[in-house]
């Protein structure tokens, strides 16, 4: 993560660290390494008309070419790779980074951007094109691969006969469609006359493994196509991008343990809900993060289930087992509480399970005429479900790091600023429980910290970053905020933000939740912010308070001819929450107030607001 520059530890003067401070967490990783490039040469006197020319286009344009190498002998394959990655929180665009760099440090020129950045009539050129895109939602393409996919299934879609290929796709087996997006690119681009020289590899949630050997594949794939070049402009470049950036020892795959500071329930009394509050610290850790940022958490899966699971087993709680690739080891109930998940069935653990289950009626679920069959009993069920319907069973305790995958980290959108808050994050996360086929249902991180988390505890977690949900960098700019529930805490954390720099731009936040006594999450920090002018407007929608239901995107309809203003004088719109059913509502009110006070029809709305995703004014951090 960035350094928060100093006058005491840099050569900065305070005006020149706060523009730093302010534009330096909103880059990119690409970002960074054009940057690196671009000062390179700057240092080195050679910046002439063409690089300058290039600096504007590519501030413009987005996508990030690499310096060329100094030196280079005639190549046999191409020596341009273009890298283009479809993320909605940020995975895709780092692992397209990671590739980049190693395809940089063979002396190519790399071409790396965010799908809907790129200009598609330079796709026939491409030489190499790699693509990095997850899946969101049921199967839908994240929002800034939207309108490349749309091209590439399209009849305008360009013939790509010559063109080398290869997909890393990102999903969550827990999904009927586990990465279709990756899997659409990879069938079309074969379809449009392209060369597959690597085999799609398709990620689960603990995708990092898979994805190095990805990375490898690609690599020594290219490698093998084209001679060596001269590398060392490339390592110039590297090592000021390097030097640009102070990362923090702690990551995904290396957890820092946050000190819980405080644990509070943000519900009234009476509330039918729990939202807790979580303040960590960060102090030691070298991590820092920028507004619309997130959270990774490690939790422990129920105590309780844990239990129930080896007894249903009769095994010994403390025979050891495997809970790493390298054979690291752990006693059975540790394992079960913080290394593999058990609360949910997806269709590759059915299928291994399969194999050692004497009951027939497993195997018979898993056929293909019976997929609306295995898709209603695998949801809302966990693995005790899965033992005590399809026993009895064949497996040992040695079969369970074969047949488990690893228990993932959530991810929750940061509620506060590294500003206003030095070394802290807060997270914001509402309990989630349920009776669900007769048996009450538990959330396993919204659990753990609310009901088996104190002060004092210690927490793993990690920073993501998130480049596709960033407040403006202007901070005139006005912004339109909806986050009703705990999808309002990503807008804490700009609010706060632009507390503490003093922000003169517009805000306007739309929220939502059941009841407005009891269920007003940070309803003190939006009047301070009222009344102070940090927040211009707030408009409320509790639908349990009234006969009819009342909802944010009614709220939006209601004073949809002053939205459209603040769209027409360059608003920026954010959203945050529920993927399956607000985000479309609000959608759906956008295009209506769109059409409306535009004086549009339906598909030149759906062009307006298209237009504002691709500009970065309609940015989206659903789930």
């Amino acid at each position: 993560m960035l350094l928060q520059l100093q006058v005491t530890n840099s050569p900065f003067t305070a005006e020149q660290a706060e523009l730093l401070n302010k534009l330096l967490p909103t880059l990119t990783e690409a970002q960074v390494n054009w940057l690196g490039g671009y000062l390179a040469f700057y240092r080195a006197g050679n910046v002439g008309a063409a690089v300058s020319e290039l600096a504007v286009s590519q501030v413009l344009e987005a996508p990030v070419l690499a310096a060329a190498p100094a030196a280079a002998v005639v190549p046999q394959g191409p020596r341009e790779a273009t890298i283009l990655f479809g993320s909605q929180t940020g995975n895709s665009q780092r692992l397209a980074g990671r590739l980049a760099d190693k395809l940089k440090g063979e002396g190519f020129e790399v071409t790396l951007s965010a799908m809907n950045k790129y200009k598609t009539n330079n796709l026939k050129k491409a030489g190499y094109l790699f693509i990095v895109v997850s899946t969101h939602g049921e199967g839908d393409p994240p929002d800034n691969a939207l309108s490349l996919h749309e091209l590439l299934n399209s009849k305008r879609a360009p013939k790509l006969d010559g063109l080398k290929f290869s997909v890393l796709a990102l999903g969550d087996t827990s999904y009927e469609f586990f990465c279709k997006t990756g899997q659409d690119f990879d069938t079309r681009l074969a379809e449009l006359g392209a060369e597959r020289i690597v085999d799609r590899v398709d990620c689960d949630v603990d995708f990092e493994e898979a994805a190095a050997g990805w990375i490898a594949s690609v690599n020594g794939a290219v490698s093998v196509a084209a001679t060596s070049v001269s590398q060392q402009g490339v390592a110039n470049v590297a090592s000021v991008a390097a030097s640009a950036a102070v990362e923090s020892e702690y990551s995904r795959t290396n957890p820092f343990l946050a000190e819980v500071l405080e644990n509070l329930n943000l519900n009234g009394k009476g509330s039918d809900r729990e939202t807790r509050h979580l303040e960590l610290s960060l102090e030691g850790s070298g991590l820092t993060y920028a507004p619309g940022d997130a959270v990774g958490v490690y939790p422990q899966n129920d105590p309780t289930l844990v239990d129930e699971l080896i007894s249903f087993l009769k095994w010994n709680p403390q025979e050891s087992v495997v809970i790493g690739k390298a054979g690291e080891t752990s006693t059975l109930r540790e394992a079960l509480l913080h290394h593999y998940e058990i609360t949910v069935l997806t269709k590759p653990l059915l299928e291994k399970a399969a194999a050692f289950s004497e009951n027939g009626k497993l195997a018979d679920l898993l056929k293909p005429e019976h997929k609306e069959e295995l898709k209603a009993y695998a949801n809302g069920r966990d693995l005790l479900d899965l033992l005590r319907d399809y026993g009895p069973w064949t497996f040992a305790v040695g079969d369970i790091a074969g047949l488990l995958r690893k228990l993932p980290p959530r991810l929750y959108s940061i509620a506060s600023s590294v500003n206003a808050h030095p070394e802290e994050v807060h997270l914001t996360i509402r309990k989630v429980e349920y009776e669900a086929h007769g048996r009450a249902r538990k959330g396993v991180c919204s659990v753990y910290t609310s009901e088996r988390l104190e002060p004092g505890d210690k927490l793993p977690i990690f920073i993501q970053s998130n480049p596709n949900f960033k407040p403006p960098i202007d901070p005139d700019t006005p912004v339109i905020m909806v986050g009703p529930g705990t999808g309002v805490a990503p807008f804490r954390a700009f609010l706060e933000d632009r507390e503490e720099s003093g922000a003169a731009g517009q805000t306007w936040l739309f929220y939502g939740d059941r009841h407005f006594v009891t269920d007003f999450l940070y309803q003190t920090d939006w009047q301070r912010m009222l009344n102070d002018g940090v927040l211009t407007k707030l408009d409320v929608a509790f639908s349990r308070d009234s006969d009819e239901k009342v909802y944010v995107q009614h709220r939006m309809l209601e004073h949809g001819e002053e939205l459209y203003k603040w769209l027409q004088n360059g608003a920026h719109v954010y959203v945050c929450g529920d993927e399956k059913h607000m985000a479309h509502d609000v959608q759906s009110a956008l295009l209506t107030i769109i059409a409306q006070y535009g004086g549009k029809s339906a598909e030149a709305a759906a062009a307006y607001l298209a237009e504002l995703q691709e500009q970065g004014r309609y940015q989206r951090d659903v789930y």
